[in-house]
């Protein structure tokens, strides 16, 4: 057998290990039976697509009926269908202008309002305003509970995010998607910091950088050939995340002035939404710490973290060397993703609050 049919096989035989190792862990989780609600949600998705799914699939799975409206017909179909509760998600970036008037106008009508902030504390400078538009604000941040109380707003849930089972979910992959070490997302200036110092260590590893603004590494013409530039679809997000070994994550920096509007510099305590997508894919993560991880994942049990590049570097070249303890992890960050980290256990957390 020559040596590329021998490495072929090899990495099919793992990636057939790793893919029915997923389904055996999934068949013994018990299915989600969560209490269906005689209620009417109007939801106006913010066109993050993996979490709009979500959403929209657990509102009808738990609701009588759930309408969705875009954030321009959000008034128009409220007045058509009147429901109990009007949900907005995040409420930025895509929505007009006026639409807290549209909120308002809803509110006289004697419907419930609540918002959803998904980007907390990226953009609090303008959440500040809108979310006093609303009869109940959640927000996946923590350390922003407090801050919405102070601005005005009456009623303030903690709600984290969570991935959908339906997207992020164990595939079998093409060798297009198989990488030892991935990272998706924008590059954002302390994730340019950690690859520029990893530049070398890299070299001699199959890796994928993908996502937005990645011209702005000072090691760039080392890296290139790793980087895939611009948006990667959550369809492909899935699919590299299942064909990768590893997969790193690193949380955004809170500081305001970079590629943020949080002038008031509230930090950052909760995990993103990508912690529990990877999760969900059976894939080990290996992520550096906000304060809330411990409440979802162990460390050293069902998700790998670090403290600073070179233990990073350290945690990437032990795992990529240890087979079963890397996808023992892995299998067992899939079991709490699945079992307490999806949206049927948020939404329904979210309609106990808000009613």
């Amino acid at each position: 057998m020559s040596s590329s049919s021998r490495d072929g096989y090899q990495a099919g035989y793992f990636e057939g290990y790793r893919f029915g190792g997923c389904q055996a862990v999934l068949a013994r989780i018990p299915p989600q039976s969560p209490s269906k609600r005689n209620i009417r949600v109007l939801y106006v998705p913010q066109n993050f697509e993996a979490i709009d799914r979500g959403v929209t699939a657990a509102l009808s799975e738990m609701t009588a009926e759930c309408i969705v409206a875009s954030p321009e017909t959000m008034l128009e179909a409220t007045i058509a269908n009147r429901p109990d509760l009007v949900l907005v998600m995040n409420g930025l970036h895509v929505f007009p202008d006026n639409h807290a008037e549209h909120i308002q106008s809803i509110r006289e009508m004697g419907i419930r309002t609540a918002i959803w902030f998904v980007d907390d504390p990226y953009f609090t400078d303008d959440t500040a305003n809108l979310s006093r538009a609303f009869d109940v604000v959640f927000t996946h941040e923590q350390s922003c509970v407090e801050f919405y109380r102070e601005v005005g707003c009456p009623v303030v849930h903690y709600l984290p995010l969570a991935a959908e089972p339906s997207v992020f979910r164990p595939l079998q992959t093409s060798k297009d998607y198989q990488f030892d070490v991935c990272f998706i997302g924008n590059a954002f200036w302390n994730r340019v910091e950690m690859f520029d110092q990893m530049a070398g260590f890299l070299q001699d590893k199959k890796v994928l950088i993908a996502g937005g603004h990645w011209d702005r590494l000072s090691q760039y013409d080392q890296l290139s050939r790793f980087i895939r530039n611009g948006w990667v679809a959550v369809e492909e997000t899935v699919s590299y995340y299942n064909g990768s070994k590893i997969v790193v994550n690193l949380h955004r920096p809170t500081t305001a002035g970079q590629d943020n509007r949080n002038m008031r510099d509230i930090t950052g305590g909760s995990i993103n939404p990508r912690t529990y997508e990877i999760g969900g894919c059976g894939t080990l993560q290996i992520t550096d710490v906000r304060g809330d991880l411990l409440q979802y994942y162990r460390p050293g049990y069902d998700i790998e973290t670090f403290q600073n590049v070179q233990e990073l570097q350290d945690k990437i070249d032990y795992y990529l060397k240890h087979e079963k303890e890397r996808q023992a992890i892995a299998w067992r960050c899939l079991r709490t993703t699945r079992q307490y980290h999806t949206f049927t256990n948020r939404i329904e957390r979210l309609l106990a609050a808000a009613f």
